[in-house]
């Protein structure tokens, strides 16, 4: 029975062994299992190369290609702080030797120190802008995969990365640049001109100031065309406003430009998604605070649309009566007749009455002749159709109007209405005022003032008042009856 117990005992140990013994190996087994980057293999690998190498990969296969390259670019950025501490200390050694320098040291000598310490320094300083061309190479790298990134897992709603790209993003920040040590004035000058000759340095972004000027310049002659091209193409098209053809072909053409600046910073490799997030986010907060300038703007697409006026129409707006200078999409122009120039808001135009005084191409003057109630109206109604007609800037149709219209207080009103063209008005309407004066004159026509007959009424013996009352209105040429009547109780009223 012992012997079997035993036996148990020793298969039970044996199965323990082989338990531990496979729990080791599987551990060892998934601790190899980790993913491992796929895309550093060549840090310089191109980055269209790259770029096609990440699309496929899910955010969580791009995190482990991050982490890749984040290990890549600590190694550039510890291998270049090395270097650059090589330079310090070969300057604190240099400066050491200087002081410890004999006076009776030969010139020889001293030269040939120098000449090796300038060609040590060179060969560092040398040493320090290739390191610095690796890192910016490590750091297009990453940036790239972070791009893909965001792409992936989007943005949050203000335009801002998410936690999870932001670490990369500040170490990047924080390691990125050009360091010079202002103390050592040979050094720094030998850092800035590495870096001007670099590839990754200087050499890049003078292509990329190249290329940000030529995609500006090429846009901005390509708007000047379209804008050209329109203002053409909206000249055929017989009811469209000056204002709204201006507005349009200098719209065509700031858009163009814009798409110019936009176009030019992607090929800077600025990615230009976080900004144009950003434009949109803070919309609607500009919106908001600009109610008045977006109502003035909406009011002045809305004239711009349905054209109720345009530039050098005669208009009466908001008060305001002048001819129409120009427009925007905030304000109108307005210079009065009197030659003032004055600037009405679109909202107080589009929300009020518009009266456009050349919106036609004929308009009716309308004019009222007044004569005495004695006078002949045949003749005044023969003499005023004899003026009119005889107008050469009367029209012919619609005919002219006149006619008695009204037997006024003092008057017999005739009104005069001939129809001209609107640049015309002006000139008939003067016209035709002389010269029916000078025919009523000639004619013996009168032409009445207000007048107002008054009578008297008081006793029927003579009053002590009646000679200054008489005197009175023989001097305001007032008429009144020749007698006095009084009442029955001898009371003036």
């Amino acid at each position: 029975m012992r012997r079997y117990i035993s036996l148990a005992a020793v298969f039970g140990f044996l199965l323990w062994c082989c338990g531990y013994v496979i729990a080791a190996e599987t551990g060892d087994a998934t601790e190899d299992a980790q993913p491992t980057p796929q895309t550093i293999n060549n840090p310089q690998i191109p980055l269209d190369e790259l770029e096609l190498m990440v699309d496929h990969m899910t955010s969580d296969e791009l995190m482990v290609e991050a982490d890749g390259w984040l290990g890549l670019l600590k190694q550039a950025v510890s291998d270049l702080n090395q270097a650059e501490l090589e330079v310090k200390r070969n300057k604190k050694q240099e400066q050491s030797a200087n002081k410890a320098a004999l006076p009776e040291a030969s010139s020889t000598s001293e030269a040939k120190h120098g000449e090796s310490g300038a060609n040590q320094k060179a060969e560092m300083l040398d040493k320090v802008a290739k390191l610095q061309e690796a890192r910016t190479e490590v750091v297009d790298r990453l940036n790239l995969v972070l791009a893909n990134i965001n792409e992936k897992i989007g943005l949050t709603s203000e335009g801002k990365e998410l936690d999870q790209v932001l670490p990369y993003r500040r170490y990047i920040n924080a390691v990125s640049g050009l360091k010079v040590d202002v103390s050592d004035a040979g050094a720094t000058w030998g850092v800035i001109t590495s870096w001007l000759v670099s590839k990754e340095g200087g050499v890049r972004w003078a292509k990329y100031i190249i290329l940000f000027l030529v995609a500006v310049a090429v846009f901005w002659v390509l708007g000047g065309l379209l804008s050209r091209a329109t203002e053409k193409a909206l000249s055929f098209a017989g009811n469209t406003s000056m204002i709204f053809r201006h507005f349009v072909v200098t719209s065509v053409r700031r858009v163009m430009i814009v798409l110019g600046i936009l176009v030019g910073l992607a090929a800077m490799d600025i990615n230009i998604a976080p900004l144009l997030a950003v434009i949109g986010a803070a919309g609607f907060i500009v919106a908001f605070a600009l109610q008045n300038t977006l109502s003035n703007f909406a009011s002045g697409l809305m004239i711009m649309l349905y054209k109720p006026f345009d530039v050098g129409d005669a208009v009466d707006v908001s008060g305001v009566v002048g001819k129409v200078r120009s427009m925007t999409l905030m304000t109108t122009t307005i210079m009065t007749f009197d030659n003032k120039l004055t600037i009405v808001p679109n909202n107080s135009i589009w929300g009020n009455v518009i009266t456009n005084a050349t919106g036609s191409s004929e308009r009716r003057v309308d004019m009222v002749f007044g004569i005495g109630y004695d006078d002949d109206i045949h003749q005044v109604q023969r003499v005023l159709e004899e003026v009119v007609t005889s107008h050469p800037l009367v029209l012919k149709t619609p005919e002219p109007v006149i006619q008695l219209n009204e037997l006024g207080d003092s008057s017999v009103n005739f009104i005069c209405r001939p129809w001209v063209k609107t640049g015309d008005y002006w000139t008939v309407y003067w016209d035709i005022t002389r010269t029916v004066k000078e025919r009523f004159d000639a004619d013996g026509i009168s032409i009445p003032f207000p007048q107002r007959d008054v009578h008297l009424y008081g006793q029927l013996t003579p009053s002590p008042l009646q000679p200054a009352v008489a005197s009175a209105a023989s001097t305001l040429g007032v008429s009144g009856p020749s007698s006095l009547d009084g009442d029955r109780n001898g009371d003036n009223s």
